[in-house]
C-alpha cells in the first residue's frame, strides 16, 4: 500500500501508475519468430541510456511512486555491467520489488550475482520443451543452456521464479500440459501470453497462430483442475491455481480479454522514450531531458508528472489488420 506520504502518478483516467518496466537494450542473442525479424538492426549504442542514466530514470520512478522495477530487454542480461544497476536499484527507498525478465541463456553465469543484487524474482521466457522445436522458435537459442540457466536460478533462492510461454498455432500449442508440468514440478509459477501485434513479421500470420487463453486454459482443465484466484502481482496476468501443486498459472490476454481499463504501468524503451501503452505510439523522450540537463532529477520527474496526461485508454490490438505500431517487442521493452 501506497505511503499517505508518498507521492502518486495518476493519469487522466484515474489509475494510480506504481509499476515501470525498464529496458536496458534492444539487443537479444535469441531471434524470437514473434519478437523480432532474424536480420533486426539494433540501436547505435550511443542513442541507449547509460547505466548511470539508468539508474537516475529508475530513482525518478520510485521517488513518484513506483513500488515495482522489471527489467528487461531485448535480452537485459546481455548488457554489460547490468547486475551494477540492478544493485543500485534494488535499496532504493520505497521500491517494493526489482525483478527481471530474460530469455534465460545467461542465467548459469548471472544467477548468483541478480540474488545478490536484490533482484527478488525472475520471469524467464520458454516456449518449447523440445530442442528443435525451440531452436525454431527462437531461430538461435540452446535449449540446454536455457534449462542450465533454470536450474541455476533455482538453487539460488528466489522469491520466485515464473515461466513465460507465448504459444503459437501449429507451432507449440500441443505443449500447454508440458510446460505447465515442468513448471509445476520445480516449485515454478507459469503464465501464458496471447502474442501481441507489434512489428511487422515474416514467419507467420498472427491471425492465423492465435490460440488465445481460453483456449490453453480448455487445454489444462483437460488434464489438471485450475482454481481461479484473485492473486496481483501487479501486471497484467490473471491468475489461477493448479490444485495439485499450489503453482499459480497467468494468462495474459491482450486479445481476448483486454486489460487496459485497469493499466498500473508504462515502459521506458532502451533509448530512454517513455512508452505510456504497449499498444500506442503515445511517449515522451526522456533522453533528450536526461541529456540536456544531466543530473538533473526535479526536471525528469516533472516530465514524467507531465506524461501522465496522454497516457491513452489502451490499446486498438488487431489480428486482422496490419500492425498499426512499426517497433518490434525487442524495441518495445519486454
Amino acid at each position: 500500500m501506497q505511503s499517505a506520504s508518498r507521492e502518486q502518478l495518476i493519469d487522466r483516467f484515474g489509475r494510480v501508475v506504481d509499476y515501470v518496466r525498464i529496458s536496458v537494450t534492444d539487443r537479444c542473442d535469441f531471434r524470437c519468430v514473434y519478437c523480432m525479424e532474424p536480420d533486426t538492426r539494433f540501436v547505435p549504442r550511443a542513442q541507449v541510456l547509460t547505466l548511470e542514466e539508468l539508474a537516475l530514470v529508475s530513482r525518478a520512478f520510485v521517488e513518484l511512486g513506483v513500488q515495482k522495477i522489471r527489467i528487461t530487454g531485448g535480452e537485459p542480461l546481455v548488457r554489460r555491467n547490468v547486475v551494477d544497476l540492478m544493485a543500485e536499484i534494488s535499496p532504493l527507498p520505497g521500491l517494493r520489488e526489482l525483478v527481471v525478465t530474460t530469455n534465460g541463456s545467461q542465467l548459469e553465469r548471472l544467477a548468483p550475482g541478480l540474488r545478490a543484487a536484490g533482484v527478488k524474482r525472475i520471469n524467464i521466457s520458454l516456449d518449447s520443451l523440445d530442442a528443435e522445436r525451440f531452436r525454431r522458435i527462437t531461430r538461435t537459442g540452446d535449449l540446454d543452456e536455457v534449462l542450465r540457466g533454470i536450474e541455476a536460478a533455482r538453487a539460488q533462492g528466489f522469491e520466485r521464479l515464473k515461466i513465460n510461454s507465448v504459444i503459437l498455432r501449429n507451432r507449440n500449442h500441443e505443449e500447454v500440459v508440458p510446460l505447465v508440468e515442468f513448471a509445476a514440478s520445480r516449485g515454478m509459477d507459469i503464465s501464458f501470453i496471447e502474442e501481441m501485434p507489434l512489428g511487422v513479421i515474416g514467419d507467420h500470420d498472427r491471425a492465423e497462430a492465435y490460440y488465445s487463453s481460453d483456449e490453453i486454459r480448455r487445454d489444462i482443465e483437460a488434464a489438471h483442475q485450475l482454481l481461479p484466484t484473485a492473486e496481483q502481482t501487479g501486471g497484467p496476468s490473471r491468475y489461477f491455481k493448479l490444485i495439485e501443486y499450489g503453482t499459480r498459472v497467468g494468462f495474459i490476454s491482450p486479445h481476448s480479454h483486454n486489460f487496459c481499463e485497469d493499466c498500473n504501468r508504462v515502459r521506458v524503451t532502451a533509448e530512454g522514450r517513455l512508452l505510456l501503452c504497449l499498444g500506442q505510439e503515445h511517449s515522451v523522450d526522456l533522453r533528450a531531458i536526461l541529456r540536456s540537463h544531466p543530473g538533473d532529477l526535479a526536471m525528469l520527474k516533472q516530465r514524467i508528472r507531465k506524461a501522465m496526461d496522454i497516457k491513452p485508454r489502451g490499446h486498438d490490438f488487431s489480428l486482422k489488420a496490419q500492425p498499426i505500431i512499426f517497433r518490434h517487442m525487442n524495441a518495445t521493452g519486454g
